[in-house]
């Protein structure tokens, strides 16, 4: 099959090279976003020009000009792998096959751009990945194929994104080629009456309230690490909350029960966080043990408003 990669960044590279390293499919072009200005190159586009693929790099498909020149190369799918630019119908149809789009959860689930860290912060027990057909709405489309894997009660966005879907969502690139190539693709419904929305993951997000069940603390704390990072405060300072653990023990919400080598340990309803890895604002990432030493926080401070 002739196919068309769009995609960004490390996922978009290495879905790519997968196709490349196979050799069983000829891939006529890569698209990526445009380059931003002070920003590096995108992995993606050194990697495809390093194979002397070609790059287009359209802001949007709002245009004739940019379908027309997308249907010039003649393909038979494109496959989509970590795209932002919204595609509309026209673009997406353009190849024999039309595309096939990447998206990190059980569709309809957890649709929108944060699907990795609301599964986390909402404590679900499992995850995945699927590849569906991208229509105009939001992640609506059929499903082609879907894995599924477990979130464990210990699980940051580092361990399911990084550890868990994205390497096998990698190499299921291959399994998505061979599904189109055979001719009869599956086309599985979204039961709508389960379908989740979500809007992207912020700051805003993940300001940590003490005075929560332990349990919903720690799942905001892991479901944004590394990011967008859940914080709190101190004397009206921002600090961001890292790696922690969940422990046992009473007592008045958002207070500081305990300070060691350990880290910091704060009272929550029903237990408590051993807060391990922090960031102050401005600063960089430290021990959560060398933070309280420096701001001279004591057994007994609160933290949060």
């Amino acid at each position: 099959m002739r196919i068309v990669v769009m995609g960004q960044q490390a996922f978009g590279k290495d879905a790519l090279a997968k196709i490349l390293e196979a050799g069983t499919d000829e891939v006529v072009a890569v698209y990526c976003e445009p380059d931003r200005e002070g920003k590096p190159v995108d992995p993606i586009k050194e990697f495809a020009t390093e194979h002397g693929l070609p790059v287009m790099q359209p802001a949007h498909f709002k245009d004739k000009g940019t379908i027309d020149e997308l249907a010039a190369f003649k393909a038979d799918l494109m496959v989509m792998a970590f795209v932002n630019v919204f595609v509309p119908e026209a673009a997406r149809d353009t190849p024999k096959q039309g595309s096939i789009c990447f998206h990190p959860s059980l569709l309809p689930l957890h649709r929108g751009p944060s699907a990795v860290n609301w599964p986390i912060i909402m404590g679900r027990e499992k995850s995945g990945f699927v590849w569906f057909y991208p229509s105009d709405g939001l992640d609506e489309g059929d499903v082609l194929l879907s894995w599924e894997c477990e979130i464990t009660a210990d699980d940051t966005v580092i361990d399911l994104y990084f550890k868990k879907i994205y390497p096998s969502a990698v190499e299921s690139v291959l399994e998505v080629c061979d599904l189109f190539r055979s001719g009869n693709p599956p086309h599985i419904h979204q039961d709508e009456s389960l379908a989740t929305y979500e809007r992207r993951c912020t700051k805003k997000h993940a300001h940590i309230d003490w005075n929560k069940p332990v349990g919903q603390v720690y799942n905001l704390i892991r479901g944004t690490n590394p990011a967008p990072g859940a914080w709190t405060t101190k004397n009206d300072t921002v600090v961001s909350v890292y790696d922690c653990v969940r422990v046992d023990g009473d007592g008045i919400s958002g207070r500081v029960r305990e300070i060691s080598d350990d880290g910091v340990t704060i009272q929550c309803i029903g237990g408590r966080i051993l807060v391990k890895r922090v960031k102050p604002d401005g600063g960089g990432k430290q021990l959560a043990a060398d933070w309280a030493a420096e701001i001279g926080l004591k057994t007994g401070d609160s933290l949060g408003n």
